[in-house]
């Protein structure tokens, strides 16, 4: 036991252990910010930076909670998944909540995706701006004519806090009606989600048809 000690304090003094090299002043203040939601380049680029400089630190460090880090360099966003576990017996709780999203937040993202799909391809660059009110003429379209308008708009920004509350959106600072999508929104909403999607959005075109061929 003693030189089992004696060799810990050697590497103390001379070479830092895999255990002290986590260490680092920035590694909880990374940590505490992967957990509370995506970390994003435009949003803050000092804690970006630490992270691109603590990847390895931190990957290992939320591995022990059952969780991996997913990092895009190129688009500039990191968050925090669940493990596959596949052993029953040992699986953990969830740190990561899955969310179960409303028919009307999952046409918006969808739209939204596919918003920053043209201004890519555009080649506007990687800030992609909406106005409220663009937003609002998007989701028109798969609504029933003759909508509420006063009510649609406020329908439109719950549906918009929601998105922003999941971090895929922000409103500009004293620009409230203007919202910056973040790029996070690509890894989320990827070529599958949106194939699964468009099944639930031709049975919701259909029960609209209907139900407009019955008023």
């Amino acid at each position: 036991m003693d030189e089992v000690m004696m060799e810990m304090e050697s590497d103390a003094s001379g070479t830092p252990t895999s255990a002290q090299s986590t260490r680092h002043p920035r590694l909880s203040a990374v940590v505490i910010a992967l957990c509370k939601g995506a970390v994003d380049r435009q949003a803050d680029l000092r804690l970006w930076q630490d992270l691109l400089q603590l990847q390895a630190a931190v990957a290992e460090y939320v591995e022990v909670l059952g969780l991996r880090l997913h990092l895009d360099e190129a688009e500039g966003y990191a968050f925090l998944q669940s493990q596959t576990q596949e052993d029953e017996a040992e699986k953990l709780p969830r740190l990561v909540a899955r969310r179960q999203l409303s028919f009307p937040v999952s046409l918006l993202l969808a739209l939204l995706r596919e918003k920053m799909a043209e201004a890519d391809a555009s080649g506007e660059g990687q800030r992609v701006i909406v106005s409220r009110d663009e937003v609002v003429e998007m989701i028109r379209v798969f609504l029933p004519a003759g909508s509420n308008e006063v009510r649609l708009i406020d329908q439109v920004d719950g549906y918009l806090n929601q998105v922003i509350k999941m971090g895929f959106a922000r409103r500009l600072k004293g620009e409230e009606k203007m919202i910056e999508l973040h790029r996070i929104i690509k890894s989320f909403v990827d070529a599958q989600w949106l194939s699964e999607f468009d099944v639930r959005l031709q049975a919701y075109r259909q029960h609209l048809a209907a139900a407009e061929a019955r008023a």
